[in-house]
């Protein structure tokens, strides 16, 4: 069975809920190689008191360690907000294939800077259940200056 983009968007989303439980930004990523789960992540920045713990890097380091290389090149990440500049140079130096972005990142996300980023191979594609993954992050912040 081949899955779509939304049946591993909502796997991404998963992890997302597990940080936003935590007090975490509710950031997903899950990263997929011959349409199977490699790596789930989320942010843990909080929980490890590690400003690099982005739910992306996590799922790099995942995916490195199941496929025992350093390089992603037949590999997609799912992550339901946009990347940061630093997870997209990560994501350039794993070479990975192919993003899979739910929502943008208005404030810093990495497609704010005018040069390329990612990989000259990489494809992107936004919007896969956007407004599930944008009411997250909406919610999670307005939870946040409340308290």
């Amino acid at each position: 069975m081949i899955f779509s983009h939304e049946y591993f968007m909502k796997e991404a989303l998963k992890e997302a809920r597990k940080a936003f439980e935590r007090e975490e930004v509710p950031v997903g990523a899950i990263i997929v190689s011959k349409n199977c789960i490699i790596a789930r992540a989320h942010n843990l920045t909080e929980t490890l008191n590690d400003v690099t713990a982005h739910a992306e890097m996590q799922a790099i380091t995942a995916a490195a360690n199941f496929l025992g290389s350093k390089y992603l090149d037949e590999c997609s990440l799912y992550v339901t907000v946009e990347p940061c500049v630093m997870c997209a140079g990560a994501l350039f130096w794993s070479q990975i294939s192919e993003i899979i972005i739910g929502t943008t990142d208005a404030k810093r996300g990495f497609s704010l800077i005018k040069q390329p980023l990612l990989h000259v191979k990489t494809q992107v594609q936004y919007g896969i259940m956007e407004h599930e993954c944008s009411q997250l992050i909406k919610d999670f912040f307005s939870l946040k200056r409340r308290i």
